[in-house]
């Protein structure tokens, strides 16, 4: 175990003057507080945060993140509290331990609820301080090193949770070597007998390929010196879980990957980048397709370098990167490769720690944890690709995200407003998978909002949890304007004023926290009108209106003709409006509104004999009117009964007639009732009564059709 006065050596081997007393005091401190605590494998507790400590000093980060280390679960495994803390290390050490701790006392049900809570909190304290990332991804890689005396249920969630959450967190900030061993550790628990299978091939390959690596090196080194090209190459093998997802994802097997092995060419100045890689395209014929300049345009966790792939000598292909020795630092230590750590000041110059927050305040948009914790995976883990606006910024996303997701990166507001786009001046669907360097314009229109099923075809969290809302507010909005109908004609059948102040004073009598909510539960059904009456008039007496037992309920439109009945419109409008399934209801019925609590309205045509079915059920009858807008012509739905001879071409005939007649077919069955007769079920759509007795005459025409009705339920 590493003794006191090593971690102050190890901390001034990289910082002038190190504060000393800092970390013997935080030195001290966590090894009383853990005392005689033991680790899972028998070694003593402390013996962690101290290795968390040295993997930190090997990233040469500053005093208080080695002191935050040290205490980083004295808060959490033993009697310590922030306030403490504070009082010994100063509150903003305290902070950062405070944002390390897990919240055990959660009153949760799940695990999965646990573990998305305590993410959630996680990753706002990252948001505030990168250096908690650093120390907790640090923390989880001494844990995955020893994870091995775990028992194996336990090793493979632990390994699930890192390879989900933690090593994509350290790839979004640059850490690809941190990254890399996380994912190995993680691939050993996870699929061992994959993990033993690809490191043993992986290890007759390299001894088998020794020679040819050593040889490929030579030669570009020698080639770039004849060059005048100051250049020091090394070559690398892919690492295991890296093989695997290739093998896996590409359907390939071992033997078919051809880019285990890679070379680096690191160089002085970035000048010298470009022209080494002018000199290996014009000494090796070039790959095409598998070059990539991020240098130009660096990835969103600040990595730059430029990736070609050439066929070298022995006609072997070689994939290259080429970069500068601080690229190099950059892409080997990610954010942890900046020069000073003091404050925490240099964090924030860096685009890779910018582009976490900002994915963070986006997933934070998310509802609950749970859903915090979906788009946290949906977010991190996958590749991305680089698009850019009209007007040139450059927008990060995932692999295959499209211009929806785009359309929400830029702003919430345009990605609800997207009615369309063009992808490099193509109008195109908004469905489309985006490519790297593709020009996104969105179309908008203010009377836009976001279709439901857009949440299943987009690819980021922003995006799905901004459609997930924004469809429960428009659903919200749509039962809130129908209960403001249902009561004003309420208020006006009862004799009394309805008034949204009024009705605001009344909230404490209803229990309800706005006006809005009131009108919602009204529109869903769930609160009845002659509730909201009584709050704002207590001295009014509710009438017991009952619907003749002989009715089977017709009765109720047939006796309330009078003004003030609720418009309809479509499915398109601003009410929770659907058509009845046994038959639909079409322009010029006379109809009937529902209303079944938290369904919203269907109409039914006032002839249909379903009716009869809601009189003592709890559903509500709404007075209701055809209100069409003749700007915004709409289809609606009836089902039709044809009686057909069993003969070839009948079928043909029958969807001919309603073709030529501008009917639309939504849906048809078919049964055979005797050898020379089938019944057919026809789902349509059409513009109005008229139109639908239009296309019935022409069907009655035909020879073939012996009985053609509407279906009213």
């Amino acid at each position: 175990m590493m003794r006191q006065y090593e971690l102050v050596e190890r901390v001034a081997g990289y910082i002038e003057n190190p504060n000393e007393t800092l970390l013997n005091k935080a030195y001290v401190y966590a090894m009383q507080k853990h005392g005689e605590q033991k680790r899972a494998s028998g070694d003593p507790y402390f013996s962690h945060p101290l290795e968390v400590a040295a993997i930190l000093t090997d990233l040469h980060l500053d005093e208080e993140t080695i002191a935050v280390a040290l205490l980083h679960d004295t808060i959490e495994d033993t009697d310590a509290t922030r306030i403490e803390i504070d009082e010994v290390f100063g509150s903003k050490i305290g902070h950062l331990v405070e944002g390390l701790t897990k919240l055990k006392r959660l009153d949760l049900v799940s695990q999965k609820a646990k573990q998305a809570e305590n993410l959630r909190r996680l990753l706002l304290a990252i948001s505030d301080d990168i250096r908690v990332l650093l120390v907790k991804l640090s923390d989880r890689l001494h844990n995955m090193r020893t994870l091995g005396a775990m028992r194996p249920d336990k090793c493979k969630r632990i390994a699930t949770e890192t390879m989900e959450i933690y090593a994509p967190l350290a790839g979004r900030i640059g850490m690809q070597d941190l990254r890399d061993e996380l994912e190995e550790l993680s691939f050993k628990y996870i699929n061992p007998q994959a993990y033993e299978t690809v490191i043993g091939h992986l290890d007759v390959l390299a001894e088998k390929n020794k020679s040819l690596t050593q040889e490929i090196s030579q030669n570009l080194q020698s080639k770039l010196a004849e060059a005048n090209i100051k250049a020091r190459v090394s070559s690398r093998q892919k690492k295991p879980y890296s093989v695997f997802r290739k093998m896996e994802s590409k359907g390939l097997n071992f033997e078919q990957l051809s880019d285990i092995y890679g070379f680096r060419l690191i160089v002085e100045k970035e000048q010298d980048c470009y022209q080494a890689l002018g000199f290996v395209h014009t000494e090796w014929k070039m790959v095409p397709g598998r070059f990539k300049d991020y240098i130009s345009v660096p990835k969103q966790n600040d990595y730059q370098s430029i990736h070609t792939t050439v066929v070298g000598p022995a006609r072997q292909r070689v994939e290259l990167q080429i970069r500068t020795e601080q690229m190099h630092k950059v892409a080997e230590y990610g954010i942890a490769a900046h020069a000073s750590y003091r404050n925490n000041e240099n964090y924030l110059e860096s685009s890779a720690y910018e582009s976490l927050r900002a994915t963070i305040e986006q997933l934070a948009e998310g509802d609950n944890a749970e859903e915090f914790l979906e788009h946290t995976k949906l977010e991190l883990f996958l590749d991305q690709v680089f698009c850019f606006t009209p007007k040139g910024r450059i927008i990060a996303l995932p692999k295959g995200a499209t211009p929806i997701d785009f359309a929400y990166a830029v702003h919430t507001d345009i990605g609800n407003s997207c009615i369309g786009c063009k992808l490099n001046g193509k109008i195109v669907p908004v469905v489309t998978q985006l490519q790297n360097g593709d020009e996104v314009e969105i179309i908008r229109s203010e009377k836009q909002s976001p279709p439901a099923a857009w949440e299943s075809v987009v690819a980021t969290g922003k995006a799905r949890s901004s459609i997930r809302r924004a469809s429960r507010q428009a659903v919200y909005k749509q039962y809130s304007t129908l209960g403001a109908r249902i009561l004003e004609r309420h208020f006006d059948k009862a004799k009394q004023t309805y008034d949204k102040d009024l009705l605001e004073i009344a909230l404490p009598r209803l229990a309800r926290d706005s006006v809005d909510d009131v009108l919602a539960e009204v529109g869903r059904g769930e609160m009845q009108p002659d509730d909201v009456v009584v709050a704002i008039y207590p001295e009014y007496q509710v009438e017991n209106q009952e619907v003749d037992a002989q009715s089977n309920g017709k009765s109720a439109l047939i006796q309330n003709k009078k003004p003030g009945r609720i418009p309809i419109r479509g499915i398109n409008s601003d009410l929770p409006v659907k058509f009845s399934k046994e038959g639909g209801a079409v322009p010029g019925d006379n109809i009937i509104g529902i209303l079944v609590p938290g369904e919203g309205i269907t109409i039914y045509p006032s002839e249909s004999k379903t009716l009869a079915k809601f009189k003592d059920d709890g559903a509500h009858m709404i007075d209701v009117r055809w209100d069409l807008d003749p700007a915004n012509k709409e289809r609606f739905p009836a089902s039709i009964y044809v009686l057909v001879d069993n003969k070839p071409g009948t079928l043909a005939l029958v969807a001919d007639v309603i073709a030529k007649n501008d009917g639309n077919i939504q849906n048809l069955s078919m049964k055979v009732i005797v050898d020379e007769f089938m019944e057919m079920k026809i789902d349509i759509d059409v513009w109005g009564r008229s139109h639908l007795t239009q296309i019935i005459k022409q069907l009655s025409e035909k020879s073939v059709i012996s009985k053609v009705d509407r279906i009213t339920g």
